[in-house]
């Protein structure tokens, strides 16, 4: 831990000497935490960033010329094709017995914009039995596990805000039947938040104000947490990530992981067809042979509202930021330090004291946070792979109470799937109102059609309905 004098002099080549103002009312607990904090900053590169994304507005990383990137279709266009699909099928799931695949969930937001007061992964999302999002995950693993004959390691990155809390529920719940050595947490990094005069913001007198790093904190986390060397001792090859607010997300798909390996990927996405030109999904792109994705926001209007001549748009596939990446990728990236993800600007709400050390929430934005994006990993990548997935059966994200991407769209999208597995299984479900199947006996429409073959149910009726 470096002396006051040493912070000092780096502050003050850095204009952030304000840092220290309370020092001489602070306890040497509170000394320690403020010093480890500032200890912990790259001034350099943070001075730098400053320069470029707080004080002026950069332009976003993009690539001077891009065309909409190629993907495996939804499905097979001809008999080749269906025998290929076939064939990564089988391979995923040799994988998945071989014990060479982890999930990794993203998962270190709040339920604020929910109206939750909890990590998002608490947050009740089930439409009959209110399960949360982690049980329902931890349902899928097990499912997944049993069908496979082999343990699916679980990676959660929480965040320096909800990593206790997290935990604590996880406890509580005895990891939802699943074994507490095969759950490992780890903390995402964090940036300081900065006001728009280039000064860091403090949260008190004692700590800065710090926010999580962005999903594309992820890698350098991995590393170093030690999550990254125990996915190596357990022979992992292949992770699975996926984002806590999305239910429907197949925590482990046989055919996208078979694909992913056949093609010699080292980061792959899932690929939705977009609804219109200006759906608030990143575009996926390629430019001289990388993919990119662009995020819909950046993407010029006019081709985002390009049409191929048959009338579909062009740059049609979109991220719902569901991946496979393999670990020598990951290792790759971060060997030798931060893999160099570019840093996007937020601007934000951040509570934080005034200079007479009174804390303040702000009523409109005041300062910048930056974020590091997982997807920007993929144009560093020599190989990837697109695949097209059924957004009813594979996205349905959390992200409000109500209205588009919310709970309520949520369960809704839940309820279609139920319902579509059971009418494909020939059951009669026009008498049911809300259904729900645990994903700890279904995970597919396979899993469907043997739940219903063993139990002989050829109808379901009623207010609600729960099948286990």
């Amino acid at each position: 831990m470096s002396t006051y004098e040493e912070l000092s002099a780096k502050l003050a080549k850095y204009k952030q000497s304000h840092l220290l103002r309370w020092w001489s009312e602070l306890n040497a607990a509170e000394r320690k935490n403020l010093a480890t904090q500032i200890d912990g900053i790259d001034f350099r590169t943070l001075a730098a960033l400053i320069d470029s994304h707080v004080m002026k507005r950069p332009a976003p990383p993009m690539p001077d010329t891009f065309e909409p990137a190629p993907f495996f279709s939804l499905r097979p266009a001809n008999a080749a094709m269906e025998a290929y699909y076939d064939k990564a099928t089988e391979y995923g799931e040799s994988l998945l017995c071989s014990g060479k695949v982890a999930c990794l969930t993203v998962a270190g937001g709040q339920g604020t914009r929910l109206g939750f007061d909890g990590p998002k992964g608490t947050y009740p999302i089930a439409p009959v039995t209110g399960k949360t999002l982690f049980n329902l995950f931890a349902d899928a693993i097990a499912r997944n596990q049993e069908k496979y004959g082999a343990k699916i390691p679980w990676f959660i990155m929480t965040s320096r805000t909800n990593n206790d809390a997290t935990v604590t529920f996880f406890e509580k719940n005895k990891f939802f039947g699943l074994d507490r050595g095969q759950v490992c947490f780890f903390v995402q990094g964090t940036m300081p938040a900065v006001g728009y005069d280039g000064k860091l913001l403090m949260e008190s007198k004692s700590s800065l104000a710090l926010s999580p790093d962005g999903h594309g904190g992820t890698l350098w986390a991995l590393r170093t947490s030690g999550a990254l060397d125990k996915m190596a001792e357990q022979g992992i090859d292949f992770v699975s990530y996926f984002q806590v607010d999305n239910p429907l997300v197949p925590v482990v798909d046989p055919k996208f992981i078979g694909l992913h390996a056949l093609e010699k990927s080292q980061m792959s996405a899932i690929s939705l067809s977009k609804t219109g030109p200006f759906e608030k999904l990143g575009n996926f792109c390629t430019s001289h042979g990388r993919t990119w994705i662009i995020e819909y926001s950046d993407l010029p209007p006019e081709l985002a509202e390009s049409r191929n001549p048959d009338g579909s748009l062009r740059f049609v596939a979109g991220s719902p930021a569901i991946h496979i990446i393999s670990r020598s990728f990951i290792e790759d990236l971060t060997a030798n330090g931060k893999p160099g993800l570019p840093w996007h600007r937020a601007d934000k709400k951040v509570g934080c004291i005034d200079e007479s050390g009174a804390f303040a929430t702000p009523d409109k934005p005041n300062a910048v946070k930056f974020e590091s994006f997982v997807f920007d990993a993929m144009p560093m990548a020599e190989r990837t792979m697109l695949l097209e997935a059924d957004r009813a059966e594979e996205f349905a994200p959390t992200k409000n109470a109500t209205g588009v991407d919310s709970a309520e769209s949520c369960r809704a999208m839940m309820v279609a799937q139920a319902k579509r597995r059971l009418s494909v299984c020939g059951v009669d479900v026009s008498q049911a109102g809300l259904i729900e199947i645990s994903p700890r006996r279904v995970v597919c429409d396979a899993d469907a059609a043997e739940y219903c073959a063993k139990r002989g149910i050829k109808s379901v009726a009623g207010e609600k309905v729960y099948l286990e």
